[in-house]
């Protein structure tokens, strides 16, 4: 089918596809660096386990320093249509310095930033609370201790200013995401003081004032992981409240709640309260697995909610998976190119006409027009879409990921 034929298609059903291909150009999403070699970073120097965050498999070609991770990054930007952004752990800066993670400065990333520059896109960061001795009892921010606090305070503090520094060299706000593992592997008795001390803890590190243009707060919840099975100290109950109270962004991570529940039923209940959002977009089995993810339900589901709620200015959309048991530039192409069918597929649907029906209690309509729907030729206005930005599809995208999988296979 010509692209020509599926315009008129949509045209029928009062469905400009022009509207929806230039609404999807302008929709950045923030692609995570952690993907391309497994969550492990550049430090010089650990001394921990992995807190909670582990990537599976040992599949060859992962970077190993930042130019082998900018050099995968650029590939996979090159497949990928729009302009898009770069989601950054404090665990990637680029130095030959040694700085633990109470001194780090933005000096450290400044050939993050030099690169963003050359490749005209923004950069999000976000604070590394895991993978670090002061990090192995899976408390940071609600430890009992005052000097670890402390330390994790100095670190979450110099983000936020290494974020800003971020925003004001590239001219578009950095979103400065924080996520701790804290929690008990077992029934705890005394849940209120740890709660009460990682709020005292973020109360001190979100305390310097920053430019709103230049940097944005976000806080992420999270239901539990391994190692703190029983209780986390920052749940969803106790990050909303504290996002509502304090003005920063809430971060919805789709992999961050019970199995059975929908993420995309949660933005239009906190979009009430909360005047940004930050979604990490990711696939779940069973629990936080952070496969990559599928152009299946939950995904059509976050898009539709986006569109349909009027919710995409007011929304960051990142990605959160890892998966080292296929290739890591496939999984950050196909991944992403999924989070824009989706919002694709969304931008497409007769919202006007489906809320109409909605209101007027006629079921039936949405019910039947949604389902015929799923027989409209989304694909060829994909096509269209790939083809304007000058990106491949179907055999020539396979070909393209194989291609550059064989180039850096043989990295040790």
């Amino acid at each position: 089918m010509s692209y020509e034929t599926a315009k008129a298609a949509f045209a029928d059903w009062g469905v400009d596809s022009e509207a929806a291909l230039e609404k999807l150009r302008t929709i950045p999403i923030s692609m995570h660096c952690w993907q391309g070699d497994d969550v492990v970073g550049f430090e010089q120097k650990t001394g921990a386990s992995g807190g909670g965050i582990q990537a599976t498999g040992n599949h060859p070609g992962r970077a190993r320093t930042p130019d082998e991770l900018r050099a995968d990054l650029d590939f996979a930007y090159s497949l990928i249509p729009g302009q898009h952004r770069l989601n950054l752990h404090a665990m990637y800066l680029d130095t030959d310095a040694a700085p633990d993670r109470d001194e780090i400065e933005f000096a450290h990333f400044a050939p993050w930033v030099d690169w963003a520059k050359d490749q005209d896109i923004g950069l999000d960061f976000n604070p590394t609370f895991f993978a670090h001795a002061k990090a192995d009892d899976n408390l940071t921010l609600s430890h009992p201790d005052q000097g670890i606090r402390d330390f994790w305070i100095e670190h979450g503090k110099r983000s936020r200013d290494i974020a800003a520094q971020m925003g004001a060299a590239l001219g578009s706000p950095c979103v400065n995401n924080i996520w701790v593992p804290d929690g008990y592997k077992d029934t705890p008795i005394d849940r209120m003081s740890a709660r009460a001390r990682l709020e005292g803890s973020l109360d001190a590190m979100l305390a310097p004032v920053q430019d709103k243009a230049q940097m944005l707060d976000a806080v992420e919840s999270k239901l539990f992981g391994i190692g703190v099975e029983a209780c986390t100290v920052g749940s969803h109950e106790f990050y909303m409240g504290y996002a509502i109270r304090k003005g920063t962004l809430l971060c919805l991570d789709m992999g961050h709640f019970h199995p059975t529940e929908n993420i995309a039923d949660k933005l239009s209940a906190v979009a009430l309260s909360l005047d940004e959002f930050l979604l990490h977009v990711s696939r779940p089995m069973r629990w936080d697995s952070d496969h990559v993810i599928l152009l299946n339900d939950d995904i059509l589901q976050m898009a539709q909610e986006l569109v349909s709620a009027d919710l995409l200015g007011r929304t960051h959309i990142g990605l959160d998976f890892f998966d080292a048991t296929i290739s890591r530039t496939a999984a950050w192409v196909i991944g992403t190119r999924n989070m824009q069918k989706a919002l694709l597929r969304a931008l497409l649907m007769p919202v006007d006409q489906l809320r109409a029906a909605e209101n007027a209690l006629d079921f039936t309509t949405r019910f039947s027009v949604t389902e015929e729907f799923k027989d409209m030729p989304f694909g060829t206005v994909w096509a269209e879409f790939s083809a304007r930005a000058d990106v491949p599809n179907g055999r020539r995208l396979i070909g393209e990921l194989d291609r550059y999988q064989s180039e850096v296979s043989d990295r040790d």
